[in-house]
């Protein structure tokens, strides 16, 4: 039976899906004019009037901003947050993103926006298969991200219950003793964690869990295809951020559902200054939308997220419900170029999660670039960790791995025949790589050119 959070919104029809957005678009303009410093400045030196802005169309036509414009409009750099949207009054948290710069970026929620984060990822959980039986270990910070704790709230709307870990080291005993039904965690956390079971002697696919999550980066399929045999069950993308995303698989895994009546999702080509039709690769572009009469601690219009993605469809999915569907979001700080062509961390950690190569191999890897092309070739070196290295097939592994890459990236398979890119692979023991040494999120791909 087909379960919904909000079913007058997540079946609305497509008709009245567009009409309650440009409503909403609307009154977001208003506010932004009436409210966010910001907002009030452009407006009256552009000569645009709020009420112009009716439409999607309309909304395309003004300003792109992103993280920069954020940090340029808050302090040191400003006496006043330009993009406050509400008195401090209002304001229920403070929250700081630092982007790939390091430079924090403030972000300020009132409780109707954590609600309404809350309301976004409920609707996910439902999709998924969750209720009120469920019992979820969260393995995301609850500090200034905002991650663990929307899921939370969101857990208290459905009647879930959490325990609220924090990371993915948490003691094997937690699943012995309290059973939990599904774990929100990256996929090498769970990779981690389904070693450290069987350490102990507990087989992952026998334990009590029968659904995992995954949020907080992108993965290729391979990875989650080997993760769900690992565990055995079915495994869930989500995607969200500080900044209003929030968008997750339902139970046919047939892309994101965006929840639209909430948050704008665009998706824009940089290099062609435009925005793309459906289908077409792009970075995510994303506005807030305001329900009418409501507040918000932080309002952006159009703000390039610098993830890229492709919307799948408008159409009703077979899980009933109508909202717009996303391809899995990639960052585009993770894709590199050579010789004018792309690739991103997930074509090489596809590469690497061949099944074959599985059987020697714990998942975990790094790549590094080097090189300069005007002089030479640029090379990149791939560290994969192996389960024992004295008994690694590294011949069959490399075959494996440039099979895959050079499939999905025919462009560059003709600069690897000329010598002007050149692949080379260490095998390295547990615990071996680079990484290890370093605090915080592994950089699975390093451009060191």
């Amino acid at each position: 039976m087909v379960s919904y959070f909000n079913p007058e919104i997540e079946t609305m029809d497509r008709e009245d899906i567009d009409a309650l957005v440009e409503e909403r678009i609307r009154y977001t303009i208003k506010y932004a004019y009436e409210n966010v410093p910001f907002y009030t400045k452009w407006f009256q030196k552009n000569k645009i009037k709020p009420s112009d802005i009716r439409s999607h169309e309309d909304l395309r036509e003004l300003p792109i901003i992103n993280g920069g414009t954020v940090r340029e409009n808050q302090p040191p750099e400003t006496e006043s947050f330009e993009f406050k949207a509400t008195s401090w009054e209002d304001i229920f948290t403070i929250h700081e993103t630092s982007g790939t710069s390091g430079r924090p970026k403030s972000f300020f929620l009132t409780w109707d926006d954590w609600q309404r984060y809350a309301e976004k990822y409920a609707r996910a959980f439902v999709s998924q298969g969750f209720d009120s039986r469920d019992r979820v270990v969260i393995c995301a910070s609850y500090g200034m991200n905002i991650g663990a704790n929307t899921m939370t709230l969101a857990a208290h709307k459905i009647g879930m219950t959490i325990i609220p870990e924090g990371k993915c080291t948490f003691p094997v005993r937690i699943i012995e003793n309290y059973k939990p039904t599904s774990i929100v965690a990256s996929i090498f956390k769970l990779l981690r964690l389904a070693r450290r079971m069987e350490d102990h002697g507990l087989n992952p696919k026998e334990s009590s869990i029968e659904r995992l999550v995954v949020g907080g980066e992108s993965f290729a399929p391979e990875a989650r295809e080997y993760l769900e045999e690992i565990w055995d069950v079915d495994i869930f993308n989500t995607y969200g951020s500080t900044e209003g995303t929030m968008c997750g698989e339902c139970v046919e895994k047939a892309g994101l559902h965006v929840p639209e009546d909430l948050v704008h999702l665009d998706v824009y080509d940089p290099h062609l200054e435009d925005f793309v039709d459906d289908g077409e690769c792009g970075r995510i572009v994303l506005t807030t939308l305001l329900p009418v009469g409501k507040k918000t601690g932080i309002l952006l219009l159009n703000y390039d997220t610098e993830d890229t993605t492709v919307v799948l469809s408008r159409d009703e999915c077979k899980c009933g419900r109508t909202h717009m569907r996303i391809m899995s979001p990639e960052r585009e700080a993770e894709t590199v170029w050579v010789s004018g062509h792309p690739f991103n961390r997930v074509d090489v950690e596809a590469a690497v999660f061949q099944r074959e190569n599985m059987e020697y191999l714990t998942g975990e890897y790094e790549a590094f670039l080097y090189g300069d092309e005007d002089e030479g070739s640029v090379t990149m070196q791939v560290s994969l960790e192996c389960k024992e290295l004295k008994k690694c097939d590294k011949e069959l592994i490399k075959e494996n791995f440039l099979r895959k890459f050079f499939k999905e990236k025919k462009e560059l398979y003709h600069t690897y025949l000329d010598g002007t890119f050149e692949i080379l692979f260490k095998f390295k023991s547990p615990g071996a790589l680079e990484f290890y040494k370093i605090k915080g999120r592994p950089k699975r791909i390093v451009d060191r050119r």
